[in-house]
């Protein structure tokens, strides 16, 4: 006879795993900046989190195209993929619509023939999906699988879209430190190129007694004429007037 796990988990002690599982995803994204690894730990923690919970996956959207960004087996990664198949599934209807998708078996080969059928082949007796938006492109949910045929009782769809909406926030916060430490890395490489046009503008100006207005300008119209990016020029000018033995030399080559 199937059995639920809520039978002897009061509230107060599914509400502290809850807790324990949400300060235990915030620990990894204090130490962690790989993707994949963090949708690993939400698929670990989703099921210490939420009771009902055998197995988890992350569906997210790249370019309209689903695929599984973690599981917690492969058994369960297929049936993602069963779902992307068909195009048709309960976590494919979570990331479309932005809603909570929760289904028995038989609910399952009702709605969704292929993956149902599947799923049933495979020992699953229930779903639950969360919708999980990151920003405007980045999409997709968080994915339940129950071997109970009621494993998902009504305080597990509030508990896996506190879980989902506490991941989506972790996610987001993910997001926008990748974007600044893009931006940071765009800025540290333009301040190096800077630092070596202006290199090679002081040595124009000194040499051929110019403005850095003019220097400039000669780089330019050589950087156009050689069709290179202008900090390449510059770089190699530097690195030409180093190498030569006199800086004089270096600096009467063809127009810098």
């Amino acid at each position: 006879m199937e059995t639920s796990s809520h039978v002897d988990r009061p509230l107060p002690v599914v509400l502290d795993e809850v807790t324990t599982a949400l300060e235990r995803l915030s620990e990894a994204l204090s130490r962690e900046d790989d993707l994949r690894m963090l949708m690993h730990q939400v698929c670990e923690q989703v099921v210490q989190a939420v009771p009902g919970l055998d197995e988890a996956t992350v569906t997210l959207l790249d370019g309209g195209r689903p695929f599984t960004a973690a599981s917690t087996s492969d058994l369960v990664a297929r049936l993602d993929r069963v779902q992307y198949a068909a195009g048709a599934g309960p976590c494919l209807d979570a990331a479309a619509t932005s809603r909570l998708v929760r289904a028995t078996i038989q609910e399952a080969q009702d709605r969704w023939p292929a993956f149902g059928t599947e799923s049933r082949a495979a020992g699953i007796g229930s779903f639950l999906s969360a919708p999980l938006t990151v920003d405007n492109e980045h999409y997709g949910a968080i994915n339940g699988y129950s071997r109970q045929g009621h494993g998902f009782h009504e305080l597990d769809a509030p508990l896996l879209a506190l879980y989902s909406t506490a991941v989506e926030t972790a996610l987001r916060s993910h997001s926008m430190y990748l974007r600044a430490f893009k931006l940071a890395a765009q800025l540290r490489s333009a301040l190096r190129s800077r630092a070596v046009i202006d290199q090679a503008k002081g040595v124009l100006m000194a040499v051929h007694a110019i403005t850095a207005d003019e220097a400039f300008r000669l780089l330019v119209a050589q950087s156009q004429r050689e069709n290179v990016k202008l900090h390449a020029l510059a770089e190699r000018f530097i690195a030409d007037l180093i190498a030569s033995p006199s800086p004089t030399e270096a600096g009467s080559g063809e127009a810098v």
